[in-house]
């Protein structure tokens, strides 16, 4: 009897999954995904992000069980229980997803070391565009800005197509224990955690949820017409594709977005926001590759600083700077944040508090339920200009505030007291526009010294009546 083991990790799917379609067929599998213990002692997974994960495994088991197999999910040092299992099982094969981060590489280094004498441990890409021979360069060549690495990628460009999922799968080893423990026996901050109702919109783990808001996007809403023109919205559901969750966690892959995506520009014909979609994508791919050649590099090479009072404001949205702190309380309350959002809240950070990047790189890894390593710590070395790249960045978030939420909706959404002053610029300065009322921000830059002022039209702030004074 041929009993393989298939090690999941951020692939949650069964279709374009090529774990599954291992050659020659075994007789017997176990699937298997690891919580890593030191997560949840270290703090790097927060409540937000450990409940739709739980939600994305509750969903495969579903799908393997349809196909006669199942799920075994076990909380634990991983390298050391798949090895356990494939010794216990005498294992004839170990698969595993090659992820992006230096992390995920050395464990299946150490599983490799471990399992030397019992069975070989072979690593698949999956969930990328490309893969290794269809990269028109080397790892080590991959340059260092998304321009150069787009221009390269363009001359060859080629995606394969998605995989489908398989109808039947090897039946689950004689004996093997199976199932998953309940999310409350694992964290009970992550088992009552919901998201906050201001979010409007309800991310749902799993591959069939993918599927429905995939479809949703391109055909249901049509939203992917007007892409280009939204995706640099704050609020509504449909201003952005929201597949960033499932992409992380692979119940979603690239090629099947991109698929997808290339079937309605059949019907409806590419135009400049269906590129803008596949722009967003090759992004998501060029830092995949990227992080596969810095390796450790990646997080920056010392260990980041201690925590300060700085940056405990940020992480509770207590800067006293609405359009950061509306972002900061979407992030805790939805475990989500747009992409604009996101470079506000860096940018402030890093540029005006003067807080090393990495603890924000840090903060996002335990809060967001779409983190994945390769595009959180590629971004925020972006915004920071240090690593690949290190061009000046820096927003001034005041006229960020005023083009992306003129009338303050969407800091008053997340911070109701501002919606007691009038709609425009008052509710992104407060502290100007009711002193003594809200708070001075912690960091003021004397670049926004003409932005705190009145347009010349506006006259004096304006105050809704009953509003603070």
């Amino acid at each position: 009897m041929k009993t393989e083991i298939v090690w999941l990790r951020n692939d949650l799917r069964v279709a374009d999954n090529p774990l599954f379609g291992g050659d020659p067929r075994p007789d017997q599998l176990l699937c298997v995904h690891v919580l890593d213990r030191r997560w949840l002692a270290d703090r790097r997974i927060g409540p937000a992000r450990l409940a739709f994960l739980w939600q994305c495994l509750i969903g495969l088991r579903g799908e393997l069980l349809k196909r006669g197999s199942d799920l075994l999910v076990r909380v634990g040092e991983p390298e050391t229980i798949v090895a356990s299992l494939a010794e216990a099982l005498d294992a004839t094969r170990v698969r595993v997803r090659q992820e992006a981060g230096w992390e995920e590489a050395r464990g299946v280094a150490r599983l490799r070391r471990r399992l030397e004498a019992v069975c070989p441990v072979e690593t698949q890409e999956s969930g990328t565009l490309l893969d290794t021979p269809r990269l028109p360069m080397a790892i080590e060549a991959v340059p260092p800005s998304f321009s150069r690495f787009r221009r390269r990628v363009a001359r060859a460009w080629r995606v394969p197509g998605a995989r489908g999922a398989p109808v039947t799968l090897p039946p689950w080893p004689s004996g093997a224990p199976r199932g998953l423990p309940a999310l409350h026996e694992v964290c009970p901050t992550a088992a009552a955690w919901r998201a906050s109702p201001a979010g409007g919109f309800r991310f749902e783990g799993g591959e069939a949820p993918a599927r429905v808001r995939l479809e949703h996007f391109l055909w249901g809403s049509g939203a992917v017409a007007r892409y280009r023109q939204t995706r640099n919205g704050l609020v509504g559901a449909d201003f952005s594709t929201r597949l960033s969750p499932w992409l992380a966690h692979g119940c979603l892959s690239a090629r099947q977005v991109h698929d997808a995506l290339c079937d309605w520009e059949d019907e409806h014909g590419a135009n400049p926001s269906s590129e803008a979609l596949r722009s967003e994508l090759l992004w998501r791919e060029y830092f995949h590759w990227a992080a596969r050649q810095e390796g450790r590099a990646l997080f920056g090479g010392r260990e980041p600083p201690a925590r300060d009072s700085r940056f405990e404001a940020w992480c509770r949205g207590a800067t006293g700077v609405p359009f950061v702190d509306a972002g900061m309380r979407e992030l805790a309350g939805t475990g989500w944040l747009s992409n604009r959002a996101r470079q506000n809240v860096a940018s402030y950070l890093i540029k005006d508090l003067g807080v090393d990047w990495r603890l924000g790189a840090a903060w996002f890894e335990r809060c967001l339920i779409d983190y994945d390593v390769a595009s959180n710590w590629g971004n925020w070395r972006y915004v920071a200009g240090v690593g690949r790249d290190t061009r000046e960045r820096g927003f001034h978030i005041l006229r960020q505030a005023e083009h992306y939420d003129p009338e303050g909706a969407y800091v008053a959404r997340w911070q109701p007291a501002l919606a007691e002053l009038a709609p425009g610029m008052a509710r992104h300065q407060p502290w100007r526009a009711a002193p003594g009322a809200f708070p001075a921000p912690l960091a003021v830059p004397d670049h926004w010294q003409e932005a705190l002022l009145p347009r010349p039209d506006q006259g004096a702030w304006p105050h809704r009546p009953g509003g603070p004074s």
